[in-house]
């Protein structure tokens, strides 16, 4: 083990993915310290919906999604939209974003997306249990509701995908709907239900639990800001509040602000930033008995131990605009809708960035400036959903194993 000056390992991001890699490397032997600007768990690890979705297989970049966008974007505070300051800006990566709507590219995009679901969901629970936190999951399904016979006819080429790689779900009517999730409007006369939907009680405490699991193990996580990096012989030169240090490896894992360090290595990934919106509310909010996804509305009602959160939909507005709260209220007003008997007072309100890449798939592999960086981010959506395949294969990268599965697919080169 190498002394706490220059560790074998420093993990560039407290959140959930860096974290979880951080964990792994340390249980192969190698000293690990996590540096991140603000602290575990201050970005989208604290804020998301707090569920694994591993049937979540299909890539954002499809061709459904480009038949919703131009009624999306009229809504300012619809599912998806572009703040006008930010259009201009964000113009490359939409187009990198609709060549990846391809339907071959789709196709792989699945593909390498179900390899990654797969390997994520077998490292999961013994990842919890090494940890300490196999309590906090739950296994209470997904019901997602449709408001017509032709909205869930839409959505079934998703869901032949789907079953194509053995995911279980079943269609049903509004009276089996009730007997899953009573309370729905009756609106909505259409649902299906996914069994191996799997939540976290709250992914704050959860990610907050990983860190101190880390330092129990004699890992060290400090507050740094870490800005350029540099190859140097036998390692790595991080510049982290204008001081440097050193160590053998580097993972870069800073979420949504991760291309910007990686700039200073020569790559410019297509990198941006999905800020999400949510509300939490007390616990008696609602009797919440699954998670409900309101697809055709772009948001999702989750039960937390901590409350129950509205949330989702894209704004797609980079790192720097301020927040548009009036997103969360507009998805607050239609849960009061779709849930007759809502509750919607006391919440609180959150905005997050999601790093997100224009085909949907994460950032996993070494930089072409050195070998000894590892980059490991742009989940998007699932950044806690891939956290332990993620850190799986980080951990193989880093101790020169051959990866548990192919990762050709997610090279930070491939763009």
């Amino acid at each position: 083990m190498k002394d706490a000056v220059q560790p074998d390992v420093i993990v560039i991001g407290a959140g959930v993915v860096g974290l979880s890699a951080a964990i792994a490397a340390q249980a192969r032997g190698l000293s690990v310290t996590v540096l991140d600007r603000e602290g575990p768990a201050a970005g989208a690890s604290a804020g998301n919906a707090g569920a694994f979705a591993f049937t979540d297989i299909l890539p954002l970049a499809s061709p459904g999604i480009l038949k919703k966008a131009p009624k999306w974007l009229l809504d300012p505070l619809g599912p998806l939209s572009v703040p006008p300051a930010y259009a201009a800006q964000i113009a490359p990566w939409m187009f990198r974003f609709w060549r990846a709507c391809s339907a071959s590219r789709v196709a792989h995009s699945t593909t390498a997306q179900t390899a990654m679901m797969d390997l994520s969901k077998a490292e999961l629970e013994p990842f919890l249990a090494e940890t300490g936190t196999l309590p906090m999951l739950r296994k209470e399904g997904n019901l997602q509701v449709y408001e017509s016979e032709a909205e869930l006819k839409a959505s079934l080429p998703g869901w032949t995908a789907r079953a194509e790689h053995g995911i279980e779900f079943r269609h049903m009517g509004a009276a089996e709907m009730a007997e899953i999730q009573p309370g729905l409007a009756s609106r909505f006369t259409h649902g299906t239900f996914t069994p191996g939907w799997y939540s976290i009680a709250d992914p704050k405490l959860y990610t907050l639990a990983l860190a101190d699991h880390f330092r129990a193990k004699g890992g060290v996580i400090e507050r740094a800001e870490v800005t350029a990096l540099k190859p140097i012989e036998g390692g790595v030169e991080l510049t982290a509040d204008g001081k440097t240090r050193r160590a053998e490896q580097v993972v870069l894992s800073a979420g949504a602000f991760s291309h910007q360090v990686a700039r200073t290595l020569g790559e410019r990934i297509p990198l941006e930033t999905e800020r999400g919106y949510n509300t939490t509310l007390p616990q008696d909010a609602f009797d919440l008995r699954t998670q409900v996804t309101f697809g055709g509305h772009g948001f999702v009602v989750t039960r937390l131990s901590t409350g129950i959160r509205v949330g989702g939909a894209v704004e797609l507005g980079g790192l720097k605009l301020p927040p548009n709260f009036r997103r969360s209220e507009a998805m607050l007003k239609k849960a009061q809708a779709f849930l007759p008997g809502f509750k919607s007072e006391g919440g609180v309100q959150w905005m997050g960035f999601r790093p997100s890449l224009p085909d949907s798939l994460p950032a996993i592999g070494r930089a072409r400036a050195t070998g000894r960086v590892v980059y490991a981010f742009g989940h998007g959506h699932l950044g806690l959903t891939q956290s332990a395949g993620t850190a799986r294969l980080v951990a193989d990268l880093l101790t020169g194993r051959r990866p548990a599965i192919d990762i050709s697919s997610f090279s930070p080169q491939r763009f």
